[in-house]
């Protein structure tokens, strides 16, 4: 029997906001609905920007819960930890912003020190309604062929010139929203590296978990499994 997934859910968990329960609620019904066994754990932000790469290699895979956060300067640090590291990472939330800026400055991709991202355009503590429509196959396949009206209290804009260089350097568009913006967006250089500015979590269901969460531990239960299978051998 494999042992049980390690997740770990990097925020500032608050029993007040609805998001930080439902990322809970999120992960075991997908558990369920794939028949395995996850533990998760929440980890506050200043307590994740002590840790170094290897210590996220030994999680099976890192969730950047919405915030707010104590102090999102933290978050920085710990995305770039992350990404020096393997293990799957999904984004949700306003943390998406931070991503973005984090990979163009990683890849010098915008010498000229232009404007990357909008700020905020959601109303702040409300969730809003947005279509994410699915634009490259896998998560077309994922989300069977349909778009998905979801709640985010996140939207920005990236800025033309920039998604540009983006898409054809570091990034897929993996979803686009009703305003044409990206939604949700990977990395080319990492096997699952995925950031939302909608949030999946919110919209699941025990009758109907979310895919991508789903996706996520999938991921992260195959990616394990062959680990395993690789030192057997």
């Amino acid at each position: 029997m494999s042992e049980a997934l390690k997740i770990v859910i990097i925020g500032d968990f608050n029993f007040t906001f609805n998001a930080h329960h439902a990322t809970n609620m999120a992960i075991e019904h997908s558990a369920a609905l794939l028949d395995i066994e996850v533990n998760y754990y929440w980890m506050r932000t200043h307590e994740a920007a002590t840790l170094k790469p290897a210590k996220f290699s030994k999680f099976n895979g890192v969730i950047i819960a919405p915030g707010p956060y104590d102090n999102a300067f933290f978050l920085n640090g710990i995305i770039k930890s992350i990404l020096a590291s393997q293990v799957a990472l999904l984004i949700t939330g306003e943390s998406f912003k931070t991503f973005l800026e984090v990979i163009v400055k990683m890849y010098n991709l915008n010498e000229n020190h232009e404007k990357v991202i909008s700020k905020n355009l959601a109303v702040e503590d409300v969730f809003e309604k947005v279509e994410v429509h699915p634009s490259s196959q896998s998560l077309i396949s994922l989300y069977n062929e349909k778009k998905r009206i979801e709640l985010t209290n996140a939207r920005f804009s990236v800025y033309p010139h920039i998604l540009e260089i983006l898409k054809s350097e570091v990034l897929d568009v993996e979803a686009v929203n009703q305003f044409e913006d990206p939604e949700i967006v990977s990395l080319k250089s990492r096997p699952f590296c995925v950031a939302s500015m909608s949030l999946p979590q919110v919209c699941s269901t025990k009758e109907d978990p979310h895919p991508l969460i789903s996706g996520f531990l999938n991921f992260a239960s195959s990616w394990e499994a062959g680990n395993e299978m690789k030192k057997q051998g």
